[in-house]
């Protein structure tokens, strides 16, 4: 007799506003108990000193998450010069430190002209990015530095938007593996004096905003208060995460075919790449157009 799974089967994708201080996997962890959810996974990790928006998908909406973990992403971060850490962050270890400089708006603006467009970034070792299935910052731990591969990210926008003593706020949108931390350690290194992160805030992720964001917080007040249906209605629907995708909809006979995995020829269909697939007004699934034109399922939502 097959083991019956703990929790509920409910599927949508929360964005929650993470806290300060917690790993994305905690958070997450807290939300799928909240919501008494059988299944939950994140987007992509943000680190403990992080902020903002990150997107957990319950049920189903795993089948999409990945979608989320390769959209593009927007940040605000507040670095501060004169100190070089091995994390890049507040929460590591000074490596270098300059008491006496004097940089202006205009070197910092000029400074970071060379961060626009395609990049080459080496991935800090304090990252979550696995080598020979071991993470980077599980080595540096142990005081292990290794050779990283620079990979090339594209930073779409980044801007200085304010500017006091030795501290500097930046907005940034960039492409997925983007890493803050390394902006602001080559910044520092570029101006002569180090830097570091002090505050990092996701402020969208995809198509999420801070606007769709919930706190753990939040969430736990309203179902002490009105209970899982309450909550239930910070749930987005999962194909909100795709929406950039085209849309194509079946009648329910042509749905029927896609479900057992068969492709079908349908008229207007994009020449190539993925798509939304509906039945009648019901999100089914991810579909891609093979090579003779039809639409093949690629990720097909289980319907409870």
């Amino acid at each position: 007799m097959a083991k019956r799974k703990k929790g509920r089967s409910i599927d949508g994708i929360v964005i929650l506003d993470k806290a300060i201080g917690i790993s994305s996997n905690r958070a997450l962890q807290v939300v799928k108990r909240i919501f008494d959810a059988q299944k939950a996974g994140h987007t992509g990790s943000l680190d403990p000193l992080a902020t903002g928006v990150l997107p957990l998908c319950l049920g189903e909406a795993t089948k999409v998450s990945q979608f989320l973990l390769d959209s593009d992403k927007k940040y605000r971060t507040v670095i501060k010069l004169g100190v070089r850490t091995d994390s890049g962050d507040s929460e590591g270890n000074v490596l270098e430190s300059c008491a006496d400089f004097d940089i202006s708006q205009l070197q910092i603006e000029e400074a970071l002209t060379p961060f626009r467009g395609e990049i080459d970034q080496v991935p800090p070792m304090y990252s979550a990015l696995k080598v020979n299935g071991v993470p980077l910052y599980k080595m540096a731990r142990k005081g292990i530095s290794i050779h990283r591969e620079a990979r090339r990210v594209v930073i779409y926008s980044i801007e200085l938007t304010k500017y006091e003593k030795d501290e500097l706020e930046l907005e940034i949108a960039c492409s997925k593996g983007t890493y803050i931390r390394t902006i602001a350690d080559d910044l520092g290194q570029a101006l002569g004096c180090g830097a570091h992160i002090i505050a990092l805030r996701r402020t969208q992720a995809g198509a999420f905003t801070e606007a769709d964001c919930v706190t753990a917080d939040k969430l736990k007040e309203e179902f002490e208060n009105g209970g899982l249906g309450v909550i239930d209605e910070h749930l987005i629907p999962m194909d909100k995460a795709i929406a950039d995708l085209p849309e194509v909809v079946l009648p329910s006979a042509t749905a029927s075919f896609i479900k057992n995995g068969q492709p079908v020829l349908v008229r207007h269909l994009p020449e190539q790449g993925l798509v939304r697939l509906y039945e009648e007004e019901q999100f089914i699934g991810i579909g891609c157009i093979d090579d003779d034109g039809k639409v093949a399922p690629r990720r097909l939502i289980v319907a409870h």
